[in-house]
């Protein structure tokens, strides 16, 4: 991916432009925010910082919305002095994005931006496949986390889901979770795996750096840099009509695209992912 456009030049957003900077993954970043001087310095700042992290991304900062203009993925982060993006402001904003890059991935990185992925889709008849929210991810890797805790084993050798609408309607489908290769649910024991299960509305907003850890791990996918799968909240196509509320889903990459990837669940599972998606 050439360019990489990161929209908000709060602490969050300043936090996935140094990730992705370091990751590389793409040849340049583009800060933008309406607080040009501020997204212009952090884009210095992080250019500085280049060679001490091996980076030599191309970070600049902008306050013109019309620089994303050419990005594959547009990551949709928090204003400076003004936090996430949402409302109406934020519907406007996706809607210019969308309008400047037809082909973009939208990716709306914060905690609280579900309602704008959702509104979207809705309200704007926006392609459910390329706007998703990344904060599910995050999520995801606490609960891995807990996992490697209560196990000894390493995160790579952990595998598990997320779904459902957060915080309380979130919940980990451990019928089709692994960990070492066996079934999680033959490894920790149930009462483990209860009090895991207590403790999911509880991990709910993750904090900045793992929100931005999460955007830039769905961009790595987006670009081909990571494989597998990650945890995002959008609005899956339904057989039967539109439904047009969202949830937390695994989801693989199509064609720059995000299309969802159901896991195995239990019949106690799927009649709480039922129970979410019709609200």
């Amino acid at each position: 991916m050439s360019i990489l456009a990161v929209v908000g030049a709060g602490p969050l957003g300043a936090a996935i432009t140094h990730q992705a900077a370091a990751a590389a993954i793409a040849r340049r970043i583009v800060l933008v925010d309406d607080a040009a001087d501020v997204a212009r310095g952090l884009a210095l700042d992080i250019r500085q910082s280049g060679p001490i992290a091996g980076s030599s991304t191309a970070v600049e900062g902008t306050g013109d919305t019309g620089a994303v203009v050419g990005a594959g993925v547009i990551v949709v982060a928090d204003r400076h002095g003004a936090g996430e993006w949402r409302g109406d402001d934020g519907l406007a904003l996706v809607a210019r994005l969308r309008a400047l890059a037809p082909g973009a991935l939208i990716i709306c990185a914060g905690a609280a931006q579900t309602d704008l992925v959702e509104t979207f889709v809705r309200e704007r008849d926006g392609d459910r496949r390329r706007i998703a929210g990344s904060a599910p991810e995050a999520l995801r890797s606490a609960l891995t986390a807990m996992a490697c805790l209560e196990t000894g084993a390493a995160p790579a050798d952990v595998s598990l889901a997320a779904i459902g609408r957060p915080p309380k309607e979130m919940f980990v489908p451990w019928e089709g979770a692994a960990i070492g290769g066996s079934r999680a649910a033959d490894v920790l024991p149930a009462a483990v795996i209860a009090r895991i299960d207590r403790q999911v509305p509880y991990l709910w907003p993750p904090g900045p750096l793992a929100l931005a850890g999460a955007a830039v791990r769905v961009a790595r996918l987006v670009t081909g840099r990571a494989p597998g799968w990650v945890n995002v909240f959008l609005v899956p196509p339904v057989e039967g009509g539109p439904r047009v509320r969202g949830v937390a889903v695994p989801a693989v990459v199509d064609d720059g695209a995000l299309t969802p990837v159901w896991p195995v669940l239990a019949p106690r599972d799927r009649v709480r992912l039922e129970s979410a998606l019709a609200g």
